[in-house]
């Protein structure tokens, strides 16, 4: 059930990398040039903080960038919600390393935002990164069992019992018991383990 939960997770992330990564991305490198001229940086250098399309396309990176990172980094989340999606960024560079002509043909809703955003973060290198990142968790053996659920001790046991009298048993109890020092008796002559 976990597995299946983690293949829609990773239909959710995929949708969320193409439609808001890419449309914020995209927002992101569209800086005004001036009469053909090299280009300029936004807002004229000033404060970002009243440019709403700066800071929509930064929200959606963002947002996008902490639902990846929670795929990635939660040891409850199946590996397959980041694992699918990043394996299917790095086909996508792989396919653009062998054919660019085929890899940009491919990208789906070219004429909008979206898929002109996906071309700019292929062409960068942007998705085999993320790419590279996402399919860490399935290299992580643990990740793929589901965690033992805790054990339960009743709250009326009492721990420090001697071992035996119940269900739990304290370790320190006979530990400490068994690595007592040996006593010398009056006239042992002190013996060296090590000669």
């Amino acid at each position: 059930m976990r597995h299946l939960a983690g293949f829609v997770l990773a239909i959710v992330l995929a949708a969320a990398i193409f439609f808001g990564a890419t449309w914020g991305y995209l927002r992101l490198l569209r800086i005004p040039v001036v009469n053909g001229a090299a280009a300029t940086l936004p807002a004229g250098g000033g404060s970002l903080l009243h440019e709403h399309t700066v800071l929509l396309a930064f929200a959606a990176l963002a947002g996008v960038g902490l639902l990846t990172g929670i795929c990635v980094a939660a040891p409850r989340i199946s590996p397959l919600a980041a694992g699918l999606p990043g394996l299917g960024l790095i086909a996508w560079t792989a396919v653009y390393l062998t054919n660019v002509d085929r890899a940009v043909r491919y990208i789906p809703l070219k004429s909008d935002a979206f898929g002109d955003g996906f071309e700019a973060m292929l062409v960068n290198g942007v998705l085999a990164a993320a790419g590279l990142a996402m399919i860490v968790p399935l290299f992580i053996p643990s990740r793929w069992r589901t965690a033992p659920l805790p054990i339960y001790v009743e709250p009326s046991e009492d721990l420090t019992a001697p071992s035996g009298t119940g269900s739990s048993v304290l370790l320190t109890n006979d530990w400490g018991n068994q690595t007592a020092p040996i006593a010398q008796q009056p006239g042992d002559q002190p013996t060296d383990q090590w000669s």
